[in-house]
């Protein structure tokens, strides 16, 4: 069963998404700063600001996948996040695939070290204030709002796992 959701599958409109059971990303805070992966050039989409995750494996929580494909993507330490909430922020589209933004904090509240893997051309924490100033994944940006309004209180927590 491990990685069994890798592979593509019908959106609407036709585009392909990636992860057959759907995918998620860890939206990791550290105080007013937030971890971003600048995706190689050679991953989809690349050359972009997104978020550590991907695809969900068909045994996996939200939660699990996004903290799984972090610790490939950037080598995190998962006993020192702290998962706060779950929201998604695309789909469930007919396919039955769904995007899960997973929200989460380093436990002491201050930066942790990360390495980036080879489908990252850089990690950094960034401030909540300048992901805009960013060339973002497309996906990532259409969300941002959402997720904004998460952590910035505007909107009711819920969660969707």
């Amino acid at each position: 069963m491990e990685g069994d959701g890798n592979g593509w599958v019908d959106g609407p409109g036709g585009i392909k998404l990636w992860g057959r059971y759907g995918a998620a990303g860890l939206f990791l805070q550290a105080g007013g700063l937030v971890l971003l992966q600048h995706r190689a050039s050679w991953t989809a989409q690349g050359g972009t600001w997104a978020l550590p995750g991907g695809a969900r494996d068909s045994h996996e929580t939200v939660e699990e996948t996004a903290l799984r494909e972090s610790v490939e993507e950037c080598a995190i330490d998962p006993a020192l996040v702290r998962v706060r909430e779950t929201l998604i922020t695309a789909g469930p589209y007919a396919s039955g695939w769904s995007y899960t933004t997973v929200m989460a904090a380093t436990a002491s509240g201050a930066p942790i070290p990360v390495t980036p893997n080879a489908e990252s051309a850089e990690l950094r924490w960034v401030p909540l204030g300048s992901i805009r100033a960013l060339p973002l994944h497309p996906a990532f940006e259409e969300s941002l709002d959402l997720v904004l309004g998460h952590v910035l209180g505007h909107t009711e927590p819920h969660d969707q796992s």
